[in-house]
């Protein structure tokens, strides 16, 4: 379990996220943060482990070093979960290091914010088979933590539904990476909120 007392150095962390088509690797060093992107799904498991490698060469950490390994546990592509985390256990395992899965649903939600200031985000992922997976959260106005309105939930485009009381009218956005191949099937209720670009991010 990680230590519950105050770091007493700038946090050194490795995260990745192999659940879509595109993998995601990063290494935090205090302020410094180091990142690379590559092919996802089944590439991943060829080019996660030498990617990590460089990462942590380029920030000048040890694997032992680290505060944590934080990786995305899903939904996503199988190929790819299963991937991220039999590297996320080995890694920790081998060096001793805590883990810590992330929602991938609410990392598009942090990427939405990061890149857009979306507040309000219903997060989507292509679950591929003609379904998304999809999740609502908000930030709180005092802290910014985010809070999951509800669970996520896997169906048809058309099935989808907003939160209670949400409208674009509210700040609602929509955010993933669904809409070439299902923007055209989403009800109509949701057609005229902003539609985002984002994905998880390492």
């Amino acid at each position: 379990m990680p230590n519950s007392s105050p770091s007493a150095h700038p946090p050194r962390l490795l995260a990745f996220d192999t659940s879509t088509d595109r993998l995601s690797v990063a290494v935090q060093h205090g302020d410094q943060r180091f990142t690379q992107d590559g092919e996802g799904g089944a590439q991943s498991s060829a080019t996660l482990i030498p990617m990590v490698r460089a990462l942590l060469a380029q920030a000048a950490l040890p694997l032992k070093s680290l505060d944590a390994i934080v990786f995305g546990r899903g939904p996503g592509s199988f190929t790819g979960l299963r991937t991220a985390c039999a590297v996320a256990q080995g890694f920790a395992y081998g060096a001793g290091v805590p883990v810590l899965p992330v929602d991938t649903l609410l990392a598009v939600a942090q990427d939405a914010r990061t890149r857009h200031g979306a507040t309000r985000v219903l997060a989507l992922l292509d679950a591929r088979m003609n379904e998304l997976y999809s999740a609502a959260y908000q930030a709180d106005g005092a802290t910014g933590a985010w809070q999951a309105l509800g669970d996520m939930v896997v169906g048809p485009p058309e099935a989808l539904q907003a939160p209670a009381d949400a409208s674009a009218a509210t700040g609602w956005v929509l955010a993933g990476n669904a809409f070439a191949a299902y923007g055209e099937r989403l009800p109509a209720a949701l057609a005229a909120w902003p539609r985002l670009d984002a994905r998880p991010t390492a």
